[in-house]
């Protein structure tokens, strides 16, 4: 299963419902949130380690176009 980044174009808010690390390619450890938007759809993504670590249930996300994923 492959699992892209997000597209460097895109920019979305919203609330982690959960998390999950997994090695993907058998290789490496990859860090991934199931974030609610603020729209009512669920999007995965992968994030960075520091990121993954510092989040939890509950806690806001945002995207801004051109950046990384931060906490609220």
């Amino acid at each position: 299963m492959f699992m892209r980044k997000s597209r460097r174009s895109e920019a979305w808010q919203g609330v982690v419902i959960g998390k999950k690390r997994g090695m993907v390619d058998g290789a490496n450890m990859y860090f991934f949130l199931k974030v609610q938007l603020s729209d009512g759809t669920t999007k995965r993504v992968r994030v960075r380690r520091e990121l993954w670590k510092s989040l939890r249930e509950g806690d806001g996300v945002v995207k801004q176009a051109g950046e990384e994923p931060v906490k609220l």
